[in-house]
């Protein structure tokens, strides 16, 4: 069923999208990657705990949770192993999320990329699935800011890029991470619950959660204001 607009304000003046699960279906083969290097390391994890402990998070911080499960930092060596294992998946198996590539040339407000990752995987995984000719000079990530999600830094330093005061964006994302940097920027939330159940979006704090791209639009066409039985259906 196709959900409730948010409300009948002031219409948001931009979309911000999240990328990985967002954009590009990339989140599950990522964390099957880093679930077999860590196997290769002699570290058991499955891939429901991965997806628990690492979605949303910065390349810094995974590196960080990654030097918890193996007792040290990661070496070099096991960092490139990791990239080169990721690459290979993803040239082999990456696509665009169902329906994206459909939904972006009809949305008739400007929007734009902001995501944890860094430029060159940006570079690579839109590129890959030819999505970048659609967001070329509007894509953001992690390179750009001090401070990565769930910080607001990235939201923030998108919005004025795209010269669209924070009360009037709206992110898209698929993480409790995400979620939380998107409300921490004053910003509308719309959880797409994809491999993050939808309760785990409400509760970090989205406005309301979807399942398929194609119920994205009913959801901005409803604009700033938010009516009182969504927020009550988003907490």
């Amino acid at each position: 069923m196709t959900p409730a607009p948010l409300g009948q304000g002031q219409p948001f003046g931009l979309v911000i999208f999240d990328c990985d699960g967002v954009l590009v279906d990339s989140e599950r083969l990522a964390h099957q990657a880093l679930c077999e290097v860590l196997a290769e390391a002699g570290v058991a994890l499955s891939f429901d705990d991965a997806v628990a402990r690492f979605i949303g998070v910065s390349l810094p911080r995974c590196h960080e949770l990654i030097g918890e499960l193996l007792g040290a930092p990661p070496t070099d060596a096991f960092k490139v192993q990791l990239v080169e294992h990721t690459k290979a998946a993803f040239s082999a198996h990456l696509s665009a999320v169902d329906g994206i590539a459909e939904l972006l040339p009809t949305l008739k407000r400007p929007f734009c990329a902001a995501s944890n990752g860094n430029r060159a995987k940006l570079d690579f995984t839109l590129g890959h699935t030819g999505l970048m000719p659609l967001l070329q000079g509007r894509v953001f990530c992690a390179d750009d800011v001090a401070r990565p999600k769930p910080a607001p830094d990235l939201f923030l330093h998108a919005a004025a890029a795209m010269g669209v005061a924070p009360a009037l964006c709206v992110v898209v994302e698929d993480t409790p991470t995400g979620i939380a940097a998107a409300r921490a920027a004053g910003m509308t939330a719309l959880g797409y619950a994809a491999m993050t159940p939808a309760h785990r979006l409400r509760e970090a704090g989205a406005h309301a959660t979807f399942a398929r791209m194609a119920e994205l639009p009913a959801l901005l066409a409803g604009g700033v204001a938010r009516s009182t039985a969504v927020d009550r259906a988003g907490s």
